[in-house]
C-alpha cells in the first residue's frame, strides 16, 4: 500500500464520523501544491551528480505551511505527500496555527561529505526559495537532516530575501535557534506515554518500554522514560538490536553510541537479538521510533505489546492497525505522540518573529502543557464516542481543518 493511501484511509474514518461532504473531503485531502526539483551538485570528486527534491504543500488553512526536511535514499513524491497530510492533521491536534508541509532529497547522508550535504541543501533553496518563508512554508529538520542544514537554510534563504530567521525551525541554538527543540519530538513521546499509562492505570516504575530507533527521537524517549523508572528492555537501530529483561542501561547506550558516530553496534549491556524480534519482544510498551511501515499484517498478530506509542511517523499499515484494534491494543497515533518536534518548532518560530529568546524551563513547561491538553482532548473524545485513539486524534485535527477552511472561504 502506497503511503498516502494509508493516510487517506484514516482521513475518511474521521471524515465519516465527522459527516463531512463529498467535495469538502476531496478539498481537505487534495495537496494545495506538489513539486519536485532537480539539483545538480558538484561532488567533492568534481563529478557532477543530480539528486531529486521534493516539497508538498497540503494545507494553509490555519497558517503557513509547515514541515520537515528527509533526506533518505528511499524519499519519493508519494511519501512526501503523506507526511505533508499527517502535518496537517498534527498540528490542527495540538492547535497550533500552522498547515502542513512536507520535504525531501532522494540521498543518503551517510554517502555525502558534509560539504557535499551543504551544497545539496543550499540547491534546494536555490530551486524553491520562493516558496518559503516565514508567513509561507517554514521547513524544520526530520529524518536525516540537522540542525546545522537549517541553517544553511537560513543563511541561503537571507541572500534572497534578506535576514529573516523564522524561515526555518530546528536551527542550532548559537543560529537563533531555541533551547530544547532537539529533545522536544522525544520529550513528548516520553511525556505522553506517561499520560497514557496513568489513563490506563500503570504505574511507570517496572513498566517495560521497547523502543525501535536509537537516533534523536529514541535517545531522548528513553532517557526521559528511564527517568521516570520505566525499565528499557530493548533498544535497536539499523545497525544492532540488544534486550535485557532487567533493563539496559540507557546512559551507557548513549555513551556508546557517542563512541561509534551514533550506532548501538558492538554494545555489551545486553544480549544482541534479531532487529524483527524487537517488535514482538514481551513488553509492556513498544515504541516504534524509526522508519514507517514497520508493523504490517504479517507481523501484527506476533505483536506482544499492549501499547503502542508511534514516535515515527506512520509505522503500522492500516491493515495491521486493525488487527491489533481487534486484540485490543491501545495505540497513540503519530499525529499526537511525535508532535512535541512541531510545537516546540512554533515556539522557535514565535521567538525569532519577536526577536526575543525563550530560556529552557518555558520551552519545557509550555510543551507538556500544550501536549498534555491535546492528550486530555484526544482521550476525552476517544472515550465519548468509544473510538480508536487514533480515529478521535484525526477527528480533532480534520475537524479543525475543515471549520478553518469554511470560515476562511474557497474565493
Amino acid at each position: 500500500m502506497r503511503a498516502s493511501d494509508a493516510t487517506r484511509i484514516y482521513f475518511d474514518r474521521a471524515a465519516d464520523e465527522l459527516d463531512l461532504s463529498a467535495s469538502l473531503r476531496r478539498l481537505l485531502a487534495t495537496p494545495k501544491r506538489e513539486v519536485q526539483v532537480q539539483l545538480p551538485v558538484e561532488r567533492d570528486s568534481g563529478e557532477i551528480a543530480t539528486f531529486i527534491g521534493y516539497r508538498v504543500q497540503h494545507n494553509d488553512a490555519r497558517g503557513p505551511f509547515k514541515g520537515g526536511l528527509r533526506y533518505h535514499p528511499q524519499v519519493d513524491l508519494d511519501e512526501v505527500r503523506s507526511l505533508a497530510a499527517l502535518m496537517t492533521w498534527k498540528t490542527a491536534v495540538v492547535d497550533i496555527p500552522y498547515g502542513g508541509a512536507k520535504g525531501g532529497v532522494a540521498v543518503a547522508p551517510s554517502d555525502c561529505s558534509t560539504r557535499e550535504l551543504e551544497r545539496i541543501t543550499r540547491k534546494f533553496v536555490d530551486a524553491l526559495h520562493d516558496l518559503f518563508g516565514p508567513d509561507v512554508d517554514i521547513p524544520a529538520p526530520d529524518m536525516g537532516t540537522t540542525a546545522d542544514m537549517m541553517a544553511w537554510i537560513m543563511n541561503q534563504y537571507g541572500r534572497y530575501h534578506g535576514f529573516a530567521p523564522g524561515c526555518v525551525t530546528g536551527k542550532p541554538v548559537d543560529y537563533h535557534g531555541i533551547p530544547g527543540r532537539e529533545e522536544a519530538t522525544g520529550r513528548g513521546v516520553g511525556g505522553l506515554t506517561l499520560k497514557l499509562l496513568s489513563r490506563l492505570g500503570r504505574k511507570p516504575p517496572g513498566t517495560r518500554i521497547a523502543i525501535q530507533g536509537f537516533g534523536n527521537v529514541g535517545t531522548h524517549a528513553a532517557k526521559y522514560l528511564a527517568d521516570a523508572e520505566c525499565r528499557i528492555v530493548a533498544v535497536g537501530d539499523a545497525s544492532a538490536s540488544y534486550a535485557n529483561e532487567r533493563g539496559l542501561d540507557v546512559l551507557e547506550l548513549l555513551r556508546h553510541a557517542r563512541g561509534t558516530g551514533g550506532r548501538l553496534t558492538g554494545f555489551s549491556g545486553g544480549d544482541a537479538i534479531p532487529p524483527a524480534d524487537l517488535l514482538t519482544i514481551d513488553c509492556d510498551v513498544l515504541i516504534p521510533a524509526a522508519l514507517g511501515g514497520v508493523i504490517t499484517a504479517a507481523n501484527a498478530d506476533a505483536i506482544r505489546a499492549p501499547i503502542i506509542v508511534e514516535a515515527a511517523n506512520a509505522p503500522i499499515e492500516p491493515e495491521a492497525d486493525d488487527r491489533l484494534a481487534a486484540r485490543g491494543v491501545v495505540v497513540l497515533p503519530d499525529i499526537l505522540a511525535n508532535a512535541g518536534g512541531v510545537t516546540a518548532s512554533w515556539f522557535e518560530w514565535v521567538q525569532n518573529r519577536q526577536h526575543y529568546q525563550w530560556g529552557l524551563d518555558r520551552v519545557r513547561g509550555e510543551l507538556d502543557r500544550i501536549l498534555g491538553r491535546a492528550f486530555e482532548e484526544v482521550w476525552q473524545l476517544a472515550q465519548s464516542r468509544k473510538l480508536p485513539l487514533r480515529t478521535a486524534a484525526y477527528m480533532l485535527g480534520v475537524g479543525r481543518v475543515a471549520r478553518a477552511t469554511a470560515l476562511g472561504g474557497v474565493g
